[in-house]
């Protein structure tokens, strides 16, 4: 399954049961992965879109490869380590980041 897939699961598994998303306020994710491809999360009145490329302006960007994306996706990364050794960037609120690594754990 493609990453793409996987966010698309979780994005459905989020907007089906919104307890974990209610109340936060509207973000947008950016997520680059090393193949060239952008993705944004865009959390927005309580429901959550996939968006491909850049079309919103992101108050964080994560840069990783798909396969540490992918595990990210299943709560499944070592994000400290990952930060730590550069299999993971992160340019903008980093709080934020952390935020998004928060939500995705409450989904799996």
């Amino acid at each position: 399954m493609s990453v793409l897939n996987e966010l698309h699961e979780l994005v459905k598994k989020m907007n089906d049961n919104p307890v974990h998303i209610e109340g936060e306020k509207d973000r947008v994710f950016q997520v680059n992965l090393d193949s060239g491809d952008e993705l944004q999360i865009v959390l927005q009145n309580g429901i959550v879109e996939v968006k491909e490329g850049a079309p919103h302006e992101a108050e964080v960007t994560l840069k990783l490869s798909e396969q540490n994306f992918s595990k990210l996706l299943k709560d499944d990364l070592n994000t400290t380590l990952a930060f730590m050794t550069g299999g993971l960037k992160v340019e903008g609120k980093l709080g934020l980041a952390l935020k998004l690594q928060e939500i995705v754990k409450n989904y799996q």
